[in-house]
């Protein structure tokens, strides 16, 4: 049952996703396998899809985008560190209209233009006054927000609000904390290494997830989700931010490995809210954006949990 409508994800004359079984699991892929026509099975033995990896992935197009979108982020940090709130205001807005644009089909029609501009409100707020502006800007986004669906009467609140503050919280506010993050002399090297941590805690996730995967972690939220794949993400996230603080920050390799490890268990936190989020509505990904990824919030998903918990472990391991 949706918890946003109760009948949202349910498709008529098709068994609920809990009724698939568990197979061939792996770390981050695809939740459900795509529905095979008469007579494919047969035509399709033997062959694995052009471009497909053992987990459904397009791994050439998904490589691609992911170090595209990383290269952007490592030029704004190193090359010109105030770019990185351009970044962050893209990056929210897209999330937002990708959010919004995905609960339609529970009924919920959240506005996208008081949110957009709420999340423009909410980032420059954190970059330039801090969370108390933040907390600030996030209230003034939801009555914003809401005030505008008055206009379609009572009703329309009542039934919008929810949705309003689901995506006002998940997206922009959570990827403020990384216009906090970067605040400090040593921002950018906060920021990289909270980056690092995910995308290592999501390869060595992958790898271990393909390669030894046998477990499955969540089977009625991500039916592909080991709990080889976790170690396989605890493990190389660790071990990464272990080394990459000591270098950079001169942080103890003990805090690093900390570090490391608590920020894949968040990002692990992030990718299955998230996965139970589109399992709730009834769909894959969030949009078809980015080739092999899905949506961009498909791609944030991790980043979401790990960036306000980052900015609370560096204030504890490396106060200013």
């Amino acid at each position: 049952m949706s918890y946003l409508d109760p009948r949202a994800g349910q498709i008529p004359g098709e068994p609920h996703a809990d009724a698939l079984a568990y197979q061939n699991p792996a770390w981050h892929a695809d939740d459900e396998q795509a529905k095979r026509g008469p007579g494919k099975r047969r035509a399709g033995r033997g062959r694995k899809p052009d471009g497909k990896s053992r987990a459904g992935r397009n791994l050439p197009a998904a490589i691609a985008v992911g170090l595209s979108l990383g290269l952007v982020v490592l030029a704004s940090l190193l090359i010109w560190p105030p770019a990185l709130l351009g970044v962050l205001v893209l990056a929210a807005s897209v999330g937002v209209w990708e959010t919004a644009r995905a609960v339609h089909v529970t009924g919920a029609r959240p506005p996208v233009i008081p949110l957009i501009a709420g999340t423009i409100g909410m980032t420059g707020l954190a970059w330039y006054a801090g969370p108390d502006a933040l907390t600030l800007g996030l209230l003034a986004t939801i009555g914003a927000a809401a005030l505008w669906r008055l206009a379609d009467g009572a009703a329309a609140v009542r039934r919008d609000f929810t949705s309003i503050t689901l995506i006002a919280v998940y997206v922009p506010f959570l990827l403020s904390f990384a216009a906090m993050l970067v605040q400090p002399d040593d921002g950018k090297w906060r920021v990289l290494a909270t980056v690092v941590a995910v995308v290592l805690s999501d390869t060595g996730g992958y790898a271990a997830g393909v390669f030894l995967g046998k477990h499955p972690m969540a089977p009625k939220i991500s039916p592909k989700k080991s709990w080889e794949g976790f170690a396989g993400s605890m493990t190389a996230a660790a071990i990464g931010s272990g080394a990459l603080l000591f270098f950079l920050m001169e942080v103890p390799v003990y805090y690093g490995l900390l570090f490391g490890a608590v920020i894949s268990i968040v990002a692990v936190m992030g990718d299955l809210a998230e996965s139970m989020l589109k399992r709730d509505l009834g769909v894959k990904d969030m949009s078809n954006l980015l080739p092999g990824h899905g949506g961009l919030m498909d791609r944030l998903d991790s980043i979401l949990f790990a960036v306000p918990t980052a900015y609370l472990l560096f204030a504890i391991i490396a106060p200013n």
